[in-house]
């Protein structure tokens, strides 16, 4: 198993200067620019850290939030590429179908591949519901147009003999010629994120790396997804490395003091809640089945959080059910080890752990001794994980 190291940069000292949402709607001024430069630079520090610890790093993107001020996605990669020596780089990801120019996607990737000497790793994300109404962009067709945009980065990746002309429903280019080309010939690793088995499925046919975030025992349904699928159209067992799981994890030297850090973590989770409703769903997002899947369980989210025994998170959980439900990984070395391999096992095993091990309150001391001892006392007896049993 390997860990990726993520945080979403949040402006946490912002969140209880308003009582209303924490994304789309907060005013800017609650944002101390002095302040906001101090914990760009920490954020950016934690994983300067992780990669001499021998994480690899991922980083991601949302618009308009206390909760993620990575609004730039691919600057933050840049500047990693140049900082960092040996971390992977997981770029998860750019909402491509809200961008109007995928060309100068890919030439953003690839000067980072070539910067960071072939590191890149990248996801093409959908992107959250929200930040539709950011991006200006028509929910109804933005699949069609992530899908277009899809296939002219990669066949910009691909093509080394000259330009040549796209001519798309969503996007037209005379003269597509990239330079520098991308380091790793004919296209970096690539990652899908997934919510649902259509998702998996999708993800499995076309061998990228899949990625469950934060949904808990439900990661065993969309891994099975993917495998079955994997194995038909590719005619052999996915490999470990083909899944990943983003949870949320945080040690200490002490199980009281991983408690006091766990809530503090905990504290990002908790603001999902604080997001406008009328912006979750806008018309054309969602496929109409999941749609219609959601309202025949109440109008709920059918692929929301499990636990093992298939029940749904509870409403206000305690430390110790986000633990057995694979949300957050806490404790001392030897809790956090026992953890993860329990859920590894459950889910019927998962090579790459997207670990966001920043978040909420947690101070940056509290960070660092925390990565410091995940990377000394955890992380490697996870990278000899052996292939779990069928959990029962």
């Amino acid at each position: 198993m390997r860990i990726w190291q993520f945080t979403e940069q949040s402006y946490h000292p912002g969140w209880d200067k308003t009582d209303g949402p924490l994304r789309i709607m907060p005013p800017s001024g609650v944002l101390d620019p002095p302040e906001v430069s101090d914990l760009l630079h920490r954020y950016l520090d934690e994983w300067l850290l992780g990669d001499e610890l021998g994480f690899d790093l991922m980083v991601n993107e949302h618009h308009a939030s206390l909760t993620c001020m990575s609004a730039v996605n691919l600057s933050t990669m840049a500047i990693l590429a140049r900082q960092t020596k040996k971390a992977r780089l997981l770029s998860l990801g750019v909402p491509m179908a809200n961008r109007m120019d995928p060309l100068r996607i890919a030439e953003e990737l690839s000067i980072i591949d070539n910067l960071s000497r072939g590191r890149l790793e990248f996801g093409f994300v959908k992107g959250s519901a929200w930040e539709l109404f950011i991006s200006n962009e028509n929910p109804a067709r933005m699949m069609d147009r992530f899908w277009e945009a899809h296939d002219l980065i990669l066949k910009a990746f691909a093509t080394r003999d000259g330009p040549f002309s796209w001519e798309g429903e969503y996007f037209n280019y005379r003269h597509v010629n990239l330079i520098p080309p991308i380091y790793q010939a004919p296209c970096p690793p690539m990652w899908l994120p997934a919510s649902s088995p259509d998702s998996a499925r999708l993800a499995g046919r076309m061998g990228y790396v899949v990625a469950a975030f934060l949904n808990g025992h439900q990661a065993k349904n969309t891994f099975a997804s993917y495998r079955d699928e994997y194995l038909k159209t590719h005619g052999r067992p996915a490999a470990l490395d083909r899944l990943a799981y983003l949870g949320m994890a945080v040690v200490a030297h002490s199980e009281a003091e991983a408690r006091q850090r766990a809530e503090k973590l905990y504290a990002y989770y908790s603001t999902v809640s604080r997001s406008p409703a009328a912006t979750m769903n806008p018309p054309g997002y969602s496929p109409v089945h999941a749609n219609a899947k959601a309202l025949l369980h109440g109008g709920g989210n059918p692929y929301a959080n499990i636990m093992a025994d298939g029940t749904p998170l509870p409403a206000n959980p305690s430390l110790e059910v986000l633990a057995d439900a694979g949300i957050l990984f806490w404790g001392t070395p030897d809790m956090v080890y026992d953890q993860i391999t329990k859920f590894n096992a459950l889910v019927g095993g998962v090579g790459n752990f997207l670990c966001m091990t920043q978040g909420g309150y947690l101070g940056h001391a509290e960070t660092v001794d925390s990565l410091k001892l995940l990377a000394t006392e955890v992380y490697p007896r996870l990278k000899e994980l052996a292939l779990p049993q069928a959990a029962e």
